[in-house]
């Protein structure tokens, strides 16, 4: 069975950055590509950015572009989401996924088979 945690969430101040950690646990962790996803209250998940088996290729939102950097370390087990001028709306509980699909990169969260617990990242104005 695949186990994701995420860390390295909290509260910052616009402007501010924070990175966050999701360290997978009970099988290769090269063996799947990976994503961040993010939830704010009353809204739907939504797909932040993705990167592949290797590291070498990666894909994001276009609200985060510029701003945020997903890279991974897989001698560490441990995908990373660098998250730089933080806003407001950037404000959400922030999930890590892990998908089969090695190779390529996938904005949809069916595409995903193994989820972390999520973890709380909250912007003030």
């Amino acid at each position: 069975q695949v186990q994701l945690v995420e860390s390295g969430g909290g509260l910052v101040q616009a402007g501010a950055s924070l990175r966050l950690s999701c360290t997978v646990s009970g099988r290769t962790f090269s063996n799947y590509g990976m994503g961040w996803f993010r939830q704010a209250p009353g809204k739907e998940r939504e797909f932040v950015a993705t990167i592949n088996w290797s590291g070498g290729s990666t894909y994001y939102a276009d609200s985060v572009k510029g701003r945020f950097t997903i890279n991974r370390d897989n001698a560490k087990n441990t995908v990373y989401l660098q998250m730089n001028s933080l806003k407001p709306e950037d404000t959400a509980v922030y999930y890590c996924a892990a998908t089969r699909l090695s190779n390529s990169l996938y904005t949809q969260s069916d595409y995903y088979d193994y989820w972390g617990q999520g973890i709380q990242v909250t912007v003030s104005s």
